[in-house]
């Protein structure tokens, strides 16, 4: 079972938990993150979701889930990293690039906070230090290259703003 601690609109703790599963109470948010890793050639480090994940299952996409329970948001994105690709990044050199509260995404109520960050990375990747399996691969890509696999319809479209943001593209 995993718990979540709510948040409201302003980002503040109402004080209960939530199950993930269950329906968010209405106006209640959780806190979710999405991480983008970048060398200093300027390519970022992408996963492919395992064939077996139940939405856009083998889509590319950057590291990204619901921060747990008592967790910020710089905890559960570094505990992302480390599940889905096994990675330690050092924290303090990540910052937050983009911060959006959503009702819906993609058509679906959603009721999340989504914080964005940027970690640089320079070092090996190797799946097999991650605790989880929901990566099928992973691989370095430019920009250019991230924006071909969206145009194939390979990317993972909730993640769209990547175009938009100039700390990223």
């Amino acid at each position: 079972m995993e718990l979540w601690d709510l948040y409201n609109a302003q980002r503040r703790l109402v004080g209960a938990d939530h199950i993930r599963g269950e329906r968010l109470p209405d106006n209640c948010f959780h806190l979710v993150v999405h991480v983008w890793i970048r060398n200093h050639q300027g390519q970022y480090l992408l996963s492919q979701r395992a064939a077996d994940r139940p939405t856009f299952p083998l889509l590319w996409e950057c590291v990204g889930g619901s921060v747990l329970k008592g967790e910020t948001s710089l905890q559960g994105a570094l505990q992302e990293v480390k599940e889905e690709m096994g990675l330690t990044l050092d924290g303090p050199i990540g910052q937050v690039v983009f911060t959006k509260t959503r009702a819906i995404a993609e058509g679906k109520k959603c009721n999340d906070i989504l914080d964005v960050w940027l970690f640089p990375y320079q070092g090996p990747v190797s799946l097999e230090n991650a605790t989880t399996r929901e990566v099928a691969q992973v691989r370095w890509a430019t920009p250019a290259e991230i924006a071909a696999l969206w145009e194939q319809g390979l990317f993972v479209p909730t993640l769209d703003y990547f175009f938009t943001l100039p700390s990223l593209c």
